[in-house]
């Protein structure tokens, strides 16, 4: 009997859960949530599908949170709790506000020193256009709040409307610290001001870290350095500290979930043992890519994914279509160039890297490509859909 051609690739549904509270098995929520879906819309899940879960609702299982007085109790434990250097933090509301606030109370004088024209995810102080203009070198020159008031008056973030040197430096000052704001995008400028700094960059923290120490501050922390212990009782993130947290409430913050590979592995062992399908599992938070308009790049978690399943290590490894009909198959069309590519993906290697027919394919972590698919897919607000799973990614035309 012929066997019947797939029409459908890849395909990401959103899978609706009920809310999730700390304490609640989550692997069994999750397990029964997938399976409701798929009887209820009538798909069968196969072998490589991924079932992946936000990392917000595996931290509030976990009961992984912290307040405002954890953050700074662990900042003048750490700090010395008198002038405190803050520098390349992000302009976000939700992912450092509540963080400033701690670090705030913990210190009787913050020094805030913003990276521009943009943080390091892309939300823009000041555009380049007007630097230019301004004749201002963002690599080398240091400004005042005062000098950037002259030189830029006040600049409201386009998505928000929040002028974040305005909002931080109130934010620093109703906790009952004092503030000054300086603007520069070398790490050593701050040892000018202090040297007891919380530097509190993403994907580059570990070069600020080396490039202050060697420059003489006395102490330097990562946020990955802060609240990486418990806390009077609180959660913590022993990896990453309050990198990835997210504003939970006005005084609190839900922080990246903690150690949670043998969630994915439970995860995996349950639907093996309901549908006899090996599917693989991942924990994801922000995807990474970024938005060409406002110039964002969504990547504010320190990882895209804190766990998944051994299935999901590698980047992928493909032909492209394109160029094999372009170029080695050109003279064929119809079944004949269907099979000629066919054979090819077959055929292919192991390992395609320097292969010009893989060029224009993405040489990214499957978990980045795959992370990035389940947080457009998931959204960031009202859906519901805090579990996504997503059929067929590892087919190809041949399946």
């Amino acid at each position: 009997m012929e066997t019947k051609e797939r029409r459908v690739g890849t395909v990401s549904r959103g899978i609706r859960c009920p809310i999730i509270r700390e304490g609640d098995d989550l692997a069994a929520i999750v397990t029964d949530s997938v399976l409701a879906a798929a009887e209820s819309e009538g798909f069968e899940l196969r072998d490589r599908d991924v079932i992946a879960l936000t990392e917000s609702i595996v931290a509030r299982a976990q009961g992984n949170y912290a307040s405002v007085q954890d953050i700074a109790a662990d900042v003048k434990a750490k700090l010395g709790g008198g002038t405190v250097g803050v520098i390349f933090p992000i302009l976000s509301r939700n992912r450092f506000a509540i963080c400033l606030r701690g670090i705030a109370m913990g210190a009787k004088k913050i020094v805030l020193m913003l990276g521009y024209p943009s943080d390091e995810v892309g939300n823009e102080l000041v555009s380049l256009d007007k630097i230019d203009a301004a004749g201002i070198n963002p690599y080398s020159d240091v400004l005042t709040e005062a000098k950037y008031r002259e030189l830029f008056g006040v600049n409201k973030h386009e998505f928000t409307g929040v002028d974040y040197v305005e909002y931080y430096g109130d934010l620093v000052r109703s906790c009952g610290a004092e503030c000054e704001i300086i603007f520069a995008n070398q790490a050593k400028a701050i040892l000018d001001h202090a040297d007891h700094i919380i530097n509190c960059d993403i994907h580059t923290r570990a070069r600020t870290k080396r490039i202050l120490l060697a420059a003489g501050a006395k102490v330097v922390c990562g946020l990955d350095d802060i609240m990486n212990a418990p806390v009077n009782g609180s959660g913590c993130n022993e990896k990453y500290g309050l990198l990835g947290s997210n504003k939970s409430t006005e005084d609190k913050v839900k922080l990246f979930p903690r150690e949670c590979k043998d969630l994915v592995l439970e995860i995996q062992d349950r639907i093996l043992k309901a549908t006899g399908k090996h599917v693989e599992v991942m924990v994801y938070g922000d995807g990474a890519f970024k938005d060409p308009k406002g110039k964002i790049w969504e990547l504010a978690d320190p990882v895209v994914s804190p766990a998944f399943t051994d299935g999901l290590i590698g980047t992928p490894n493909e032909l492209k279509l394109k160029y094999l009909a372009d170029n080695d198959y050109k003279d064929l069309s119809g079944e004949a160039l269907k099979k000629a590519i066919s054979d090819s993906i077959r055929a292919k290697q192991d390992n395609l890297v320097g292969n010009m027919a893989s060029q224009g394919t993405t040489p990214r972590q499957l978990t980045d490509l795959i992370g990035s698919l389940c947080d457009l897919t998931s959204g960031s607000g009202d859906k519901g859909t805090p579990v996504v799973l997503v059929q067929g990614y590892f087919d190809n035309y041949t399946n």
